[in-house]
């Protein structure tokens, strides 16, 4: 009986040993140690008991009796065979868990994106092979191989960059043939007379300025003249569009009660560009050329020394530029209902009144959607937006914003917003948009003008002096792309990878070619895929794709240091589906076949990527195994070597859901290994010693729950804490042969 002056420890010991490299978990006794210490009794005892271990840990205990993976591999056997592992680059390059576990267990590598087109090549074609060039030094010092993956493939491009390579070539313009173009027309048989005007006290009683509509012009009568001009002058234009520095012509349609001179000055009032205009009595149009001087403005007229009467038709601001360069492609045209505000409300939420968004000066920043981006879908290029607004007068500080989207990352484009009081018809350019969902925001911010939005429109530029590429330029473009990056890539790894997965599922699943399945193509897939993929074989060609990627790796690799022999291999996914009897590893045969039937293109190996499932329900089980061994019967029958490329595996249950990993049971853990162990031990079967090339786990541990691959599922050989599973021993059963 322990007493209450007594102190009592009790612990727990697990005898464990791990193996350095975490490869290798050492499970032993667990010993229950009662240990009780008395601080104030005579009779101290220490009393220890020995007690059974959980079966949990009994069950795992064989574990410790397998050695490392690459140990079970009879090399003598199979001298070509790689026992390979993919992982991150940057991980084995960092040189922790999984650089000691890869180099335990594994004499080759995959890297998982770091050696893909996306990961080396940026929006404007310049690549960086930082990361693949520090993977082979690492890769080097660990006395591993690399499996290269991947030279061609349709997803993970760099679509912005290839892309840019097809748009539209322009045609070669005389630079001396012009055309003029009219920024700017107000034409007083149709437009009403509000400009400023002023005239001074000397001739303001026999001076007069206003709108004749019989003539449909605006008419200037003075009886007597002043003694100087600037005594009467008016504004015979406002808001103008006129860019700094531009050239430009003023062009107005003037008659007089006899010949006269109008003085004319072009541009806001802190710079204009001044001239004269002579007139005489019969209805011309006159020019005056002028570089403005500074950005908008008016035009202003003064004819102070002139007495009679003066009658002006129209007003044109006009410039010259080579023929047919730009158009403006209407892509979207916002308007709005009378009613509450339409949109997610920001800073403030006006109402729509009269047609209008209608915003009240609040004396504190604010800002509103106009468009919101799930309405407004723009592709990359130059675009102009429109805003009709009205003001309740002259107001600065207004800005207008597209957005596409909200991250660190997303494309924010601000430009000012000038607006005088009335109707303005305010032109706003946003080049280089990148593409995307475009809010649209307009920011009055602190502005005490009173704004009424009537609409919003988006015109995209188009150059008009240009064609489509024809589909051989494609095909040339393209080709020398593809160069391009296989070629750098040779150079980033110096000879070292000497095999490769030269095009990745090129095969789709449907279609018909000759009895097989087509290749891969934007036309027989979804939209989103078109749009997220590139798909070379469509500007190649079916037979070229693969000839010309194989040409480039041969090519490239001898001339930067390879002297192994290069192997290469075209890899692609359900070759051993069962629901259409193993269609897809046939057409792989197919394709193979017609890609070198030009007597000079040598594929050297077929890759099958096995990510496959463990089935609970019995007859599932076994259709997905024996379709698995004609998909190796198929592929030994082909003469090329055989790769399994990419194994991994989860677990269904008999609902026919994926089990994750936190839910298996010993029992579901123990049937997936006796899988593994039945597909290696039918690889080395089925598949002639000549042609065994490897067998690359696709991974090392458990998927992660926020993994994008497989999430939360048991797809590992360890689990996430670098302890072995059962399915290591089944894999390494296979290996063994047992």
């Amino acid at each position: 009986m322990v007493h209450s002056c007594e102190e009592i420890t009790i612990g727990f010991l697990i005898k464990k040993s791990i193996y350095m490299k975490h490869t290798k978990i050492i499970l032993g006794t667990m010993l229950l140690m009662a240990t009780v210490v008395s601080t104030s009794c005579v009779d101290d005892k220490l009393l220890t008991y020995e007690v059974e271990k959980p079966a949990s840990i009994a069950g795992m205990e064989y574990l410790n009796e397998y050695d490392v993976l690459k140990n079970y591999v009879n090399s003598s056997a199979n001298p070509d065979f790689k026992l390979g592992i993919a992982l991150t680059a940057t991980d084995y390059i960092a040189g922790g868990q999984v650089t000691q576990l890869a180099n335990s267990n594994f004499v080759e590598m995959t890297a998982g994106n770091a050696m893909k087109y996306a990961s080396c090549v940026a929006d404007d074609g310049t690549m960086n092979f930082g990361t693949v060039e520090n993977f082979v030094s690492a890769a080097k010092a660990g006395g591993l191989t690399i499996y290269g993956h991947t030279l061609a493939w349709h997803a993970q491009q760099n679509n912005k960059y290839l892309n840019s390579l097809l748009k539209d070539k322009e045609l070669d313009i005389d630079p001396d043939a012009k055309v003029e173009v009219e920024d700017y027309v107000v034409d007083y048989s149709k437009d009403p007379y509000t400009f400023w005007h002023e005239v001074n006290a000397e001739v303001k009683e026999t001076t007069t300025i206003g709108k004749n509509d019989a003539e449909g012009c605006l008419e200037i009568k003075t009886s007597v003249a002043a003694t100087q001009n600037h005594f009467v002058q008016y504004h015979t234009a406002d808001n103008l569009p006129t860019v700094k520095g531009k050239d430009y012509k003023l062009k107005m349609m003037v008659k007089g009660s006899a010949p006269g001179t109008l003085n004319i000055g072009v541009g806001p009032w802190s710079g204009r560009a001044d001239g004269t205009l002579s007139f005489d009595t019969e209805w011309k149009e006159y020019e005056f050329s002028f570089k403005a001087v500074a950005n908008e403005g008016h035009v202003m007229t003064q004819s102070g020394l002139f007495a009679g009467t003066i009658q002006i038709k129209y007003v044109k601001i006009t410039h010259s530029e080579a023929p047919a360069i730009d158009v403006e492609e209407e892509k979207k045209l916002q308007t709005y209902e009378d009613g509450p505000f339409p949109f997610y409300p920001m800073g403030c939420e006006p109402p729509v009144i009269d047609g209008c968004i209608h915003f009240v000066p609040t004396g504190a920043w604010s800002q509103f959607f106009v468009i919101p981006g799930g309405e407004n879908t723009l592709e990359e290029g130059n675009y102009v937006v429109y805003l009709d607004i009205k003001s309740s007068k002259d107001a600065s500080g207004i800005q207008l914003t597209m957005q596409n989207g909200w991250g660190d990352t997303s494309q924010q484009i601000t430009t000012p917003v000038s607006v005088k009081e009335g109707n303005n018809l305010v032109k706003l350019n946003f080049p280089k948009v990148a593409g995307g969902n475009y809010d649209v925001i307009l920011k009055p911010q602190t502005c005490d003008a009173t704004l009424d939005l009537k609409s919003v429109k988006i015109c995209r530029v188009v150059k008009m002096n240009s064609i489509p590429l024809t589909p051989a330029e494609k095909k040339e473009v393209l080709t020398k792309a593809m160069n391009t990056w296989v070629e750098g890539m040779m150079k980033a790894t110096g000879g070292y990878v000497a095999s490769w997965d030269v095009v990745n599922e090129a095969i789709s699943g449907g279609g018909n070619d000759g009895g097989f399945y087509t290749l891969q193509s934007a036309k027989n897939v979804s939209a989103e895929d078109a749009k997220n993929n590139f798909y070379w074989q469509d500007y190649l060609g079916n037979e070229d794709y693969v000839r010309i990627v194989v040409a480039a790796a041969r090519k490239y690799y001898a001339e930067n240091g390879g002297t192994n022999s290069l192997k290469l291999f075209v890899n692609d996914y359900n070759l051993e589906s069962d629901w259409d009897d193993n269609k897809k590893a046939k057409s792989m045969v197919y394709w193979i076949e017609k890609w070198e039937s030009d007597g000079v293109t040598k594929i050297d190996g077929i890759g099958t990527q096995m990510h496959v499932s463990c089935y609970a329900n019995p007859e599932t089980q076994k259709s997905k195994e024996d379709h698995i061994v004609k998909m190796f019967e198929i592929l030994a029958n082909s003469g090329k070597l055989v790769k399994i490329s990419e194994l991994d595996m989860g677990y269904v249950n008999e609902e026919g859901e994926s089990v994750k990993t936190d839910k298996m049971t010993e029992t579901q853990h123990k049937a997936m290994s006796d899988f593994y162990k039945f597909i290696v031990k039918k690889y080395f079967e089925i598949i002639p010693a000549a042609q065994q090339y490897g067998i690359t786990q696709w991974c090392i541990t458990d998927s992660p729950a926020d993994s994008g691959w497989r999430g939360g599922e048991p797809v590992g050989l360890w689990d996430s804490h670098y302890s072995r599973k059962h399915t290591y021993a089944g894999f390494a059963d296979g290996l063994a042969g047992k």
